[in-house]
């Protein structure tokens, strides 16, 4: 009989998953007696009566590395600690189904489990793997906030996105004397923001690791603007706050559903502004779910494939509770703890934030 490695995509989309995906059966081909599933949104392919499970091989993975999205689904929702379920009442609520769904792997006959996902995904495997599962991550998100690796695949498809939009807001913010507002994804890390805004030249760069007040950014624009001539450009992470304000959330109710859900930093700004006296015309552009969407680039492709294929070699080594990982350029397998445990803030001493400060970029502090 065959052994299965089971593939899972969980958390936000994002380039380059698909690649992953492709690498990993192309490399699990080369070896005899594997075979190799996936599971449909994330677990819950594997939780939901019937399962919902994908075979992989060669002619299915074909052709997708060009592909955005990914072709098993994907989730943040429910999930082997999280499911949800109605009670007698018909409310919904949620249990732990973590043991029932290793008895279903155990059916399966699945050897292995390559978790491919962010920080709340790794989570998920570094707690399957205290449970005794066999399982290796890969780190994915394209905020860049995944410890223990040096770069996330994701985050530079999702970079070039925000930079074109920039690069574009800078032509219509020049046409009409304006001040344009682009709010990036970042939760908690506001890489793409200073990635995107050094790369595109935006005048001011508000990110969560620096909470700005709003009369150093009226300061910042005042030197762009004279006259009702001029123009600004600020790029601002969604998770970017003020001196005396907290993050902006959107009210979310869906069972399941752990992650708050950020929006509307971009829009506070805006009425920030109005509210310190600037007079010129602002605009707000929300970049959201287009960061997310879309074929990935070359390097994401690349660094995808790696992945893929150091996530099954280490399955082959039973280098388990571990994640393939990029350090100094080599691919590394890392404790899943390790990666979980240090968050990837942007590190206010590096040199990008230097380099951004020494070509006059504002970061409101």
């Amino acid at each position: 009989m065959k052994k299965r490695c089971l593939v899972v995509t969980g958390g936000g989309d994002c380039p380059g998953l698909n690649a992953v995906i492709r690498a990993i059966v192309k490399r699990a081909s080369k070896e005899e007696g594997w075979e190799i599933i996936g599971s449909r949104d994330a677990f819950n392919g594997i939780l939901r009566d019937p399962m919902e499970i994908v075979e992989l091989d060669n002619a299915a993975v074909a052709g997708i590395h060009v592909r955005g999205g990914t072709i098993l689904g994907t989730t943040n929702k429910g999930g082997p600690f999280s499911w949800p379920v109605q009670d007698k009442a018909g409310n919904w609520i949620e249990e732990d189904h973590s043991a029932e769904m290793l008895r279903k792997l155990e059916f399966l006959n699945v050897s292995a489990i390559i978790n491919i996902g962010g920080d709340g995904s790794q989570r998920i495997s570094q707690q399957l793997f205290e449970m005794g599962c066999n399982i290796i991550g890969v780190p994915k998100t394209i905020d860049n906030d995944l410890g223990a690796t040096d770069i996330t695949f994701g985050f530079p498809t999702a970079v070039e996105i925000a930079t074109d939009a920039v690069d574009k807001l800078v032509t219509t913010a020049a046409s009409h004397n304006r001040i344009i507002i682009l709010e990036v994804m970042g939760r908690d890390a506001g890489w793409i923001a200073l990635q995107s805004a050094v790369a595109g030249g935006a005048e001011v760069c508000l990110i969560p690791e620096i909470k700005y007040d709003i009369n150093k950014v009226v300061e910042r624009i005042n030197k762009r603007i004279r006259n009702s001539r001029g123009f600004v450009n600020i790029v601002i992470s969604e998770g970017a706050r003020p001196i005396d304000g907290s993050q902006q959330y959107l009210e979310n109710d869906e069972i399941g559903h752990h992650n708050m859900r950020l929006g509307g930093a971009g829009n506070r700004l805006m009425h920030e502004l109005k509210e310190a006296g600037i007079k010129t015309d602002i605009r707000v552009t929300t970049l959201g779910h287009l960061q997310r969407g879309g074929k990935p680039g070359a390097y994401d492709r690349i660094l995808a494939t790696q992945f893929g294929v150091k996530a099954f070699e280490m399955v082959l080594e039973k280098g388990f509770g571990k994640m393939a990982a990029l350090r100094d350029g080599k691919l590394v397998a890392v404790p899943i703890s390790d990666a979980i445990e240090k968050y990837n803030y942007v590190d206010l001493n590096c040199d990008l934030i230097q380099t951004a400060r020494d070509i006059d970029i504002s970061f409101g502090d």
